[in-house]
């Protein structure tokens, strides 16, 4: 069967990413130099409990400023910290064909309130998604099935009803657990391929 939805990831998917821009930049106004700043906001135990909403912005921030000595104030750290993200054009554009083809398209992050907060400012294409499940609003993160539950809940659809793009294979797993046409994102082209192998978009032939 073709699947009814598209559900995408966000980084390295939609948007490329580099948390060492904003670990150079809280670095010239910390005592933490560069690779301390960086562990503070890359994958660490403390950004997964802001990406999980077990901790505010507020929060995230004031442990940022204990461990790194920032001084900066919290709206240059918010700087700082999201704009770390780049478009993947060819990405976008792919959405953009499965949105005129008139298929119904989600996200679904691993992320955090500053850095989505930034991302509607700044990426007008972020607009165009029927709905959005975000860790930090669920209290839990990919690859726990309950966020997966959540995006079935969310989109009113199940197993192979979904198309499932994500750069991470433990989270592509999580997706073909249940069933879903979970596509492991390498490149544009390939994803592209997989999803005209599953009918949603024609062939380049």
């Amino acid at each position: 069967m073709i699947p009814k939805v598209v559900v995408f990831d966000l980084g390295k998917v939609l948007l490329d990413f580099d948390y060492a821009v904003a670990a150079h930049r809280i670095a010239e106004k910390s005592t933490a130099g560069v690779e301390e700043s960086r562990f503070f906001i890359d994958q660490s135990p403390l950004l997964h409990r802001y990406e999980c909403g077990t901790i505010t912005t507020e929060q995230f921030f004031g442990e940022i400023c204990q461990l790194s000595g920032f001084t900066g104030t919290s709206n240059e750290f918010a700087e700082f910290f999201s704009d770390i993200f780049a478009p993947i054009p060819a990405m976008i554009q792919l959405h953009a064909d499965l949105r005129a083809a008139g298929i119904p398209t989600y996200i679904f992050s691993n992320t955090n309130d500053l850095a989505i907060m930034h991302v509607r400012r700044r990426f007008p294409f972020f607009a165009n998604f029927d709905g959005y499940i975000l860790s930090y609003e669920h209290g839990v993160m990919k690859p726990n099935p309950r966020i997966y539950r959540a995006v079935e809940e969310k989109s009113g659809h199940r197993g192979r009803e979904i198309a499932y793009l994500d750069d991470r294979a433990e989270n592509v797993l999580g997706g073909a657990q249940r069933g879903w046409n979970a596509v492991l994102h390498e490149s544009p082209e390939k994803s592209r391929r997989a999803l005209q192998a599953l009918g949603l978009l024609p062939s380049d032939a």
